[in-house]
């Protein structure tokens, strides 16, 4: 499994569940990584998807409350049925997008992480583990990405899991 997320320079990833900074080339990457896989997510990153659940992609997600998912959707009750729902697929096109509780509980399993970085620092209530500062984890490519219409540069960071 990877992780894919979008970060400012303090790790932070969300406020009041919406993203921190939108940009269109961040989007494009995410669909092009993501489609024609598996998305694990936590409730509050499906219900934050205004189109409801993604298509093109198996949506496999943590709840209490399975029974409330709309149909198509998988739903599971731990981050632990989540590794066990995905672990006939292919581990290379299978995706944690999110939440902070996901990506704290599942990214030890996680092969790579992609992280695009804003260079930026916005209020937030939700954060990404600072992969810089693990020892577990190292850069493996840094490629530019430009700048948003809002003038925030950013760069697309892959980073690799040495502790498998």
């Amino acid at each position: 499994m990877n992780a894919i997320v979008a970060v400012c320079d303090d790790w932070g990833i969300g406020l009041n569940g919406g993203l921190l900074v939108h940009s269109k080339a961040d989007m494009h990457r995410f669909v092009e990584l993501t489609m024609g896989g598996t998305v694990v997510m936590g409730r509050r990153t499906l219900e934050s998807f205004p189109g409801g659940p993604l298509k093109g992609r198996r949506n496999v997600v943590v709840t209490h409350d399975p029974a409330s998912l709309p149909e198509g959707v998988m739903g599971v009750t731990s981050p632990q049925a989540a590794l066990e729902a995905v672990a006939d697929d292919d581990p290379s096109r299978t995706w944690l997008i999110g939440g902070e509780s996901m990506y704290r509980a599942l990214l030890p399993h996680c092969e790579r992480a992609y992280v695009t970085k804003f260079d930026v620092t916005l209020p937030a209530d939700a954060f990404f583990p600072n992969l810089d500062e693990d020892p577990a984890w190292h850069v493996e490519s840094i490629e530019e990405g430009g700048v948003t219409k809002r003038g925030k540069a950013f760069s697309f960071v892959t980073y690799a899991h040495d502790a498998r």
